[in-house]
């Protein structure tokens, strides 16, 4: 008992040291800088209550990029989740193609945020506007100008970056579905749209928990191709909130009130997550 309480510690315990190290012990360092008037670089720190979340609620700026974040987060999570369900049934159909197009597909997800943003940026701003005089259509000319263009290219950016990763994760849920069942639909004379809408969705939806919780927290956070594609232009109405959080405590030193702005995204992201994780469970089938 003694010897496996000691092999239980010996794995876990530097995992759970790193862990305490680089996010436990800085998020209750930032707890406590939300409290405080300090610019991140004078160690004469005053113990202020709450007037850095009183001023947070009144920041327009933190609020609008609220809102932008959360309307570009739910378009993400929904393209991203049906592009990459749509992937993965189409490389499970035994084309003879099906490994060159996972690897095709999968590919936007290895290349770094910064750069895929500077890609799209010049594809938008450049590509896009040669192809618009080229036709005609006056709709493809100046886009990342405004704020409309600015949010249907940053979720284009990341459903080209992410479908890729959801369609890894459908694929091992739908190659787990027992063949057996498929058959007998089939000799039941399910069509194809009955067997995916009675068997395959109801057998992939703990995938659907995790790629949702993925989508979800990874739109909120998203920060590099933000800054990369519009930098959070025109005049910040492309601004997300980790950008906005950013620019807070490193480029105004208004560290107090960027703590306090991180601890109310933390708080947001974790309420929302978790809720989405518990919903989509309750629902799932058990084989």
């Amino acid at each position: 008992m003694k010897k496996n309480r000691l092999e239980f510690w010996g794995f876990v315990g530097p995992a759970v040291f790193a862990f305490t190290l680089i996010v436990v012990i800085p998020l209750l360092f930032g707890i406590y800088y939300s409290f405080t008037d300090w610019n991140g670089i004078s160690s004469n720190i005053k113990f202020i209550g709450f007037e850095n979340y009183m001023e947070v609620f009144k920041d327009e700026g933190f609020l609008k990029s609220f809102i932008f974040t959360t309307k570009f987060t739910i378009a993400s999570v929904i393209t991203i989740n049906i592009i990459g369900f749509s992937l993965a049934l189409l490389v499970t159909r035994g084309l003879k193609m099906s490994n060159v197009l996972r690897t095709i597909f999968f590919m936007p997800n290895l290349i770094g945020g910064l750069i895929l943003g500077f890609i799209w940026q010049f594809i938008f701003t450049k590509a896009f506007a040669a192809l618009g005089e080229a036709t005609g259509h006056s709709w493809l000319l100046g886009w990342l100008s405004n704020t409309e263009t600015g949010f249907w290219g940053l979720v284009i950016l990341m459903s080209w970056q992410m479908s890729g990763y959801l369609m890894i994760i459908y694929i091992a849920a739908l190659q787990n579905i027992p063949q057996e069942l498929i058959e007998a639909s089939r000799i039941d004379g399910a069509n194809a749209w009955q067997r995916v809408k009675h068997i395959v969705f109801p057998l992939v939806r703990p995938a659907f928990t995790v790629s949702l919780f993925l989508t979800l927290s990874n739109s909120f956070k998203l920060y590099d191709q933000n800054l990369s594609l519009t930098g959070g232009g025109p005049a910040n109405s492309t601004q997300m909130l980790a950008m906005n959080i950013y620019n807070t405590a490193f480029k105004f030193n208004n560290m107090g009130v960027a703590q306090a702005k991180a601890v109310i995204f933390f708080l947001v992201i974790g309420g929302i997550t978790l809720s989405q994780v518990y919903i989509s469970k309750k629902g799932e089938v058990e084989m």
